[in-house]
């Protein structure tokens, strides 16, 4: 099962992780964006775990919720509204919980993608987040099938199908976006946006697990 307290370190797991890859994510963005991911995601993470400290929420689905409104508030461009409704959606499919079993954060994982893709229009292959977080969310689904207990297991898949994902970004030419602008130019660099999701993933595997 799956804890508020435990959901908790994973927000702040996944806001330190941004923190560490602030430079990095506006480097990628520099190439094919307005240079602003990396900072964009740091300043929202950092009000989220600000409210965190300020009045922990009392379960799953409050966290979610209040994630995902302080990143809307807080964070400019496209990431803020796409962060957001992610959790925005895990929020609702969460609903009032207590806890989370295997199934329960598949749904809310397959609830937050879907929320992102009816947000952003955008497709795996587009050389978006989505490119890391369809394939994140379908090994997690894949693996969990297989072994229902494993949680842990489940988490790792999509970890890595999420860096996998991350990767495959960098022959794409975007389709979406303010990168879609630059043509050709956009083949060649890897997607800061798929970056973040990955370390998204990745911290829920190191935390979560």
């Amino acid at each position: 099962m799956i804890d508020v307290g435990s959901l908790q370190r994973w927000i702040r797991a996944f806001a330190d992780a941004v923190s560490d890859n602030e430079a990095l994510l506006t480097q990628l963005d520099s190439a094919i964006g307005d240079a602003d991911h990396g900072s964009n995601m740091a300043r929202g993470m950092k009000a989220v775990v600000a409210k965190l400290d300020t009045g922990p929420a009392a379960d799953p689905g409050a966290l979610f919720k209040q994630a995902g409104m302080t990143l809307v508030s807080t964070v400019g461009g496209a990431s803020g509204p796409l962060y957001g409704t992610f959790f925005l959606r895990m929020a609702q499919s969460a609903g009032p919980a207590s806890e989370l079993d295997g199934p329960a954060f598949a749904a809310a994982l397959r609830a937050g993608l879907d929320g992102v893709v009816a947000r952003g229009k955008a497709a795996v292959g587009d050389k978006t987040m989505l490119d890391a977080l369809v394939p994140a969310v379908a090994a997690f689904d894949g693996a969990l099938a297989a072994a229902p207990e494993d949680i842990a297991g489940a988490l790792r898949a999509a970890a890595d199908a999420a860096a996998a994902g991350r990767d495959a970004t960098t022959p794409l030419r975007a389709r979406k976006g303010r990168a879609s602008y630059l043509g050709e130019r956009s083949v060649g660099h890897q997607d800061p946006g798929a970056t973040s999701t990955a370390l998204l993933l990745e911290t829920a595997a190191a935390t979560l697990g």
